[in-house]
């Protein structure tokens, strides 16, 4: 058993170097190799793992958005100069 929770806890943390949906899959293996109970504990890390990280979707809306603040920040600075003032 102690061999068991030593390879859980070595994929466990190699897992936290990887990212979203590879990480399920990494310790979903893991738990299937170690067994039934470690899948289950595999599953909750894995999922717990996944929220934290950012998904692609999440990534390009958020750059979106920062760069319509860019540029609203542009327009309002021309407009600014436009009339005399500085940005």
């Amino acid at each position: 058993m102690t061999r068991a929770r030593a390879i859980l806890i070595a994929v466990i943390g190699a897992s936290l170097m990887l990212q979203g949906c590879v990480v399920g899959a990494v310790v979903g293996t893991a738990g299937a190799i170690v067994g039934g109970a470690a899948q289950a504990t595999g599953a909750v890390v894995g999922a717990g793992v996944d929220a934290v990280t950012t998904s692609d979707e999440e990534t390009r809306a958020k750059r979106e958005r920062e760069q319509r603040a860019h540029d609203r920040e542009q327009r309002r600075c021309a407009e600014r100069q436009r009339r005399g003032q500085t940005c």
